[in-house]
């Protein structure tokens, strides 16, 4: 099951691709339409004045894992594109009729990507340019994916349980060469549902798939088989990216691991542009 962040207009909704098709977060859907203060409160009273609505919604929204706002996987009520859809009756707003649009676009973009795989990775690029980032990041961004791919081809190969142990072992490397848990490098950088990676700087990316490639090789090299022997592969490969940020910083005095982020000015006063640099919101 994979999931991540999609745009419409000013508001960020979660996503998880399940059986085949996306679903969307309910609460992140009834905040983008009714800018309400408390989605959930809305939702509660949609379902009141919707007995149809309400009489079928555990079929229209079922749970699925998702990461809820407060960072950790949760539960979260989600519906698919035609779920949403029926939603969407029981909300009066002038938003509705540009989100169906959207959310019909969304779909298409899906089954074109599955038809043609490459169609995901140059959107992929593209979305990551509308937002600002510079050529070089994105090139570094997608650099880094097909390292990380890479190691997780071999965990699934070489009998890592793929649901339960690949965080726990990206986990490892990145405490290693980082100092700091992916949970505590996502706190600093003030992020809660957001991908680390698309926040994380261009010094911060290299390293990242440096300790990655490091793991990788290494895990080769010593055939390693299993959780417990990827994880010993995962700390030499999490540590020679170590040594080398260590050296990087003692000879630039800067530090590698930084809070800076790439969110919106509304939500932080300091985020880094297009270069990596910091720059000062007012």
């Amino acid at each position: 099951m994979a999931g991540d962040l999609i745009a419409f207009q000013e508001s960020d909704i979660r996503r998880t691709f399940h059986d085949g098709e996306w679903w969307f977060a309910v609460e992140d859907v009834v905040q983008a339409l009714t800018d309400s203060v408390n989605a959930k409160d809305y939702i509660k009273k949609m379902r009141k004045r919707d007995p149809e609505l309400n009489f079928n919604w555990g079929t229209i929204c079922p749970p699925l894992a998702m990461i809820a706002k407060d960072g950790k996987k949760r539960q979260i009520l989600c519906a698919n594109i035609r779920g949403i859809f029926r939603i969407i009756q029981s909300i009066p707003s002038p938003k509705a009729e540009p989100f169906k649009q959207w959310l019909a676009k969304v779909g298409y973009e899906r089954i074109q990507e599955t038809i043609d795989p490459e169609q995901s990775i140059d959107r992929a690029r593209d979305n990551w340019l509308k937002l600002g980032r510079s050529e070089k990041w994105v090139q570094q961004r997608m650099s880094g994916q097909e390292t990380r791919n890479k190691l997780t081809d071999y965990w699934k190969e070489s009998g890592v349980n793929e649901q339960d142990e690949f965080a726990a072992l990206t986990n490892i490397i990145h405490q290693e060469w980082a100092g700091l848990t992916v949970k505590q490098h996502k706190t600093l950088k003030n992020l809660k549902a957001q991908n680390l990676r698309d926040h994380m700087s261009e010094a911060e990316l290299i390293f990242t798939a440096l300790a990655e490639l490091s793991t990788r090789q290494i895990a080769e090299s010593e055939q390693a088989k299993g959780f417990t022997k990827n994880a010993v592969a995962g700390k030499k490969g999490g540590k020679i990216a170590k040594n080398a940020r260590k050296e990087l910083e003692a000879k630039t005095g800067k530090s590698v691991v930084t809070g800076e982020n790439f969110l919106p000015p509304a939500k932080n006063k300091k985020a880094l542009n297009d270069t990596g640099k910091v720059e000062t919101k007012i």
